[in-house]
């Protein structure tokens, strides 16, 4: 097999794209087979450098492979345009003088005399031009389009995730393949390509599926091998309509900076529109190019679902290598400003903090947000927080805070060890351990809610907790 994902670099890597680039990529990799990239950069207007990079790195970064250098489109114009003249000489496809104002003209005649379809209507109109005349008319430099001559008949092909499918000849109109300026129109040009990179499945969104005709009946004209061609259903927004922009849908790069792990992405595209064939939905690279199949591809559009996808990537964070997940976290305070020098904890401590933290976090970004009360000075304290667990009785608060700073610098600093004393010592004071527990919470980090608090002081260390707990008394002391 050969395949190919072949965006048009007029706009950054969507989630549409990047799924279609990954089912045929598991499909390359699940046959044996090889898979090419193509960047359809034939409209100048609108084609940028920069949307080519992002599509490269959005590739790169889900770990998708292409296995022979990037072709693209443009590079192949005098080859489009040697097709389709080629396509003329053998009289598959006529030259058309019409102008748009003198179709547009033709075509509402046509619609209110009720002369019924107007799908032959171009070829109605370019009849008029004798072929001495238009042979004449072309030599003399006058622009001219280039259209395929639809033959009649039904085009018919099996695909891979709809089954048989028919189009009518009949309603296809002869369909632009060279415009006047001689640039190749979408249909011939991908046509031409995929020939010329003897591609031979052609997987794509079901948003082409009227193309599909076209290009059959081109490839059968130019004599080449006609692909085998699957699509791809829909992804939907919870609507149940195309995903758009409305929904909160975004380029692939947006979603690695919301903090979200390349394999988890992966996973949740695998998951729109295709099923394992079983429940699970947690699956390596290799569970995915192992059970891949078009077979099981569904027909009908899939659901984008950002809630599973925060969830998903918050289990793939959970199950990271402790080593590998703190590697992630620095790079994601680095992305944010704070240099892995500046981090006021070892490494061993750090990567305490990020396998603390873990349990509690659906992405990168929220784990680097947890994480500013570790890596640098609590500045402030959440208010709501510091009402709740220290200002109802300030003068207890105050009290039972100086007595933990006392238990804490007495107390060997582990797990068990510092349990121990924080529990005795609520004990000693006829209180709820939570009545230690959270106000220490509150001046160790600044918030409500942290990893358990045995595990915070272990990650602060003796001295750090100690220095919190004493700025806290004075804070509420001063009555800040």
């Amino acid at each position: 097999m050969r395949l190919r994902f072949a965006p048009s670099p007029t706009g950054y890597l969507h989630v549409g794209g990047a799924r279609t680039a990954l089912f045929n990529w598991l499909l390359a990799r699940r046959s044996g087979g090889a898979f090419l990239l193509r960047i359809e950069d034939t409209d100048r207007n609108r084609s940028r450098p920069e949307h080519v990079d992002a599509i490269l790195n959005g590739l790169s970064w889900l770990g998708i492979g292409w296995d022979e250098e990037p072709v693209f489109q443009a590079d192949g114009l005098n080859r489009h345009r040697r097709d389709a003249l080629r396509l003329l000489k053998a009289g598959r496809a006529y030259r058309d003088f019409t102008t748009q104002a003198e179709f547009a003209k033709a075509r509402d005649a046509a619609v209110k005399a009720g002369t019924g379809t107007v799908a032959r209507l171009s070829r109605q109109l370019a009849a008029r031009v004798p072929p001495d005349e238009s042979r004449r008319r072309a030599e003399a430099g006058e622009p001219f389009a280039v259209r395929f001559l639809v033959p009649d008949g039904t085009t018919v092909w099996h695909d891979l995730v709809h089954g048989p499918t028919r189009f009518e000849n009949a309603q296809i109109d002869d369909f632009v393949i060279l415009r006047s300026d001689g640039t190749p129109t979408y249909n011939l040009a991908v046509v031409s390509d995929d020939a010329a990179m003897a591609i031979t499945h052609v997987v794509r969104g079901d948003d082409h599926i009227s193309n599909t005709p076209k290009q059959i009946l081109l490839y059968e004209a130019l004599g080449e091998t006609v692909p085998a061609f699957g699509h791809l259903p829909m992804i939907l927004g919870p609507d149940g309509k195309r995903l758009s922009k409305r929904h909160g849908a975004q380029a692939v790069g947006a979603y690695e900076d919301e903090g979200i792990l390349p394999e988890a992405m992966a996973n949740f595209l695998a998951l729109l529109g295709w099923s394992p064939g079983s429940d699970e939905e947690l699956l390596t690279r290799e569970e995915m190019v192992a059970r891949f199949s078009l077979e099981r591809v569904l027909k009908k559009g899939a659901v984008f679902d950002r809630e599973k996808l925060w969830w998903m990537n918050g289990q793939y964070i959970a199950r990271m290598d402790p080593g590998e997940r703190a590697a992630a976290l620095r790079d994601r305070l680095a992305r944010d400003g704070i240099d892995a020098g500046e981090v006021a904890l070892s490494p061993e401590a750090f990567q305490s903090m990020a396998s603390a933290l873990a349990p509690r976090s659906r992405t990168l970004t929220e784990m680097a947000a947890m994480s500013r009360p570790y890596v640098g000075p609590v500045r402030d304290y959440d208010p709501k927080a510091a009402r709740k667990a220290w200002y109802r009785d300030r003068q207890a608060t105050v009290a039972t805070l100086s007595a933990v700073r006392d238990a804490l610098a007495a107390t060997p600093w582990d797990a068990d060890a510092l349990e121990a004393a924080l529990r005795t010592l609520a004990a000693e004071r006829g209180i709820g351990a939570g009545k230690v527990f959270q106000p220490l919470r509150v001046a160790l980090t600044g918030l409500a809610a942290s990893p358990g608090i045995f595990d915070v002081l272990l990650i602060l260390g003796h001295e750090r907790s100690l220095r919190r707990v004493e700025r806290a008394v004075e804070h509420i002391e001063a009555g800040d």
